[in-house]
């Protein structure tokens, strides 16, 4: 099946790119392995998320979130606002659509991806002008190789199958991962009255969503320097000194360390007041596990029922980005080498991350949530036309 464009995705990062593309009227065609749109949002999120960042940080392409909705929208209203947009630009994704194999074929310019259709166990071969990697930053569950943890007798999951603090009522609760998904987690258990604990090993910058508002505002006109001085200056006014409760801060600021480095400050929604309370308790890094018994660093040791991982992802776009058919030739690569790096994120920085050689491109890896994923695809998609203009014009 000939495309002009291949988009493999039909997460946000997907339904921006197709939407630009049917806005310039490019034909393409959105592979998905899972059974719907978004599914992290409409499958897998837990059930008080709401958006981090103020809503005019979280729209798609061309279609701003409406006047009357709140600052900060829950998960609900946005799935919603997916829904509509999907009707509004008339994207239909294929399902059970697994992607296999990509690979860049030298001898007629063009990519060729085999997708396994999971309906009828049939290999469905594409070949397009363009391939658009849209299947997002949290792709396979992360879970650390903890020393005894196969020896675990209570329950363990991953933040992606959380739901809520309801299910876990009288059991003591371990969180593992002290990012924004893990810190929230925490929150949502104690206020189910679960007694409930959190591994927190590294320095992070902990802030308010007005103040995080306020910094990407004058992020816009301001140096980042300036804008952490002030982002940091208002969070300690606001927490004061949290290094006594075993929360440390980096020595850099909060908005340099998501430009270089990806690391996202956490947004406080109570936890710090819940862990001032000891309502919930902070524990450093894990030593050993054995059946129920956690030993920690500081040589406590305490039994745990339950251990969620609020660990992240990893990528899997290079276990289908694959080496180039033609190992022999002198143009053998990896063709992830195109656009990503061994860990399957971009190897060029923000904002040359988007596009790659052989008219490969990424969605959604900036590492800067819905309003990355705008700005992507819609310089993805100038990008595609202005190729498409070149190659009609000669």
């Amino acid at each position: 099946m000939e495309q002009v464009v291949v988009i493999v995705g039909a997460g946000p990062s997907g339904l921006a790119t197709s939407a630009c593309l049917s806005v310039h009227s490019i034909p393409h065609v959105i592979l998905e392995r899972e059974d719907v749109y978004a599914s992290l949002w409409k499958k897998r999120a837990y059930n008080r998320l709401k958006l981090h960042l103020a809503k005019e940080f979280c729209a798609l392409p061309f279609k701003p979130h409406s006047p009357d909705s709140p600052t900060y929208i829950p998960k609900g209203m946005f799935v919603d606002y997916l829904d509509d947009y999907v009707e509004t630009f008339n994207i239909r994704p294929r399902y059970h659509r697994s992607v296999e194999s990509a690979f860049y074929n030298e001898a007629d310019g063009k990519w060729r991806i085999e997708a396994n259709n999971m309906e009828t166990g049939a290999v469905e071969v594409y070949v397009a002008e363009f391939l658009v990697i849209a299947s997002g930053e949290n792709s396979a569950k992360y879970i650390p190789d903890l020393p005894g943890l196969d020896t675990f007798k209570g329950a363990t999951i991953h933040s992606k199958e959380y739901k809520s603090g309801a299910k876990y009522k009288n059991n003591d609760v371990l969180v593992v991962g002290c990012g924004n998904s893990g810190m929230e987690i925490a929150y949502d258990l104690s206020t189910f009255g679960v007694p409930t604990s959190i591994v927190i090993r590294s320095p992070f910058h902990v802030v308010t969503k007005e103040i995080v508002r306020l910094g990407m505002v004058l992020s816009k006109h301001v140096p980042v320097g300036i804008v952490d001085f002030m982002v940091v200056w208002l969070s300690k006014i606001v927490f004061g000194d949290l290094s006594k409760y075993g929360i440390h801060k980096p020595k850099q600021g909060p908005f340099y360390l998501k430009a270089t480095a990806g690391r996202a400050p956490v947004i406080d929604v109570g936890t710090i007041g819940k862990i001032r309370s000891k309502e919930i308790k902070v524990v450093p890094a894990i030593s050993r596990i054995d059946g129920k018994k956690v030993l920690f660093e500081n040589g406590v040791e305490r039994e745990i029922d339950v251990i969620i991982f609020a660990t992240g992802y990893k990528s899997v776009i290079n276990n289908w980005l694959k080496v180039n058919r033609f190992p022999n030739s002198h143009f053998a690569s990896n063709d992830y080498d195109y656009i990503l790096n061994e860990d399957g994120m971009p190897k060029n920085g923000f904002p040359h991350h988007w596009k790659g050689e052989k008219n490969l491109y990424c969605c959604g890896l900036s590492r800067r949530g819905l309003f990355g994923v705008s700005m992507d695809a819609t310089a993805i998609v100038d990008d595609i036309k202005k190729v498409i203009s070149e190659k009609k014009n000669k």
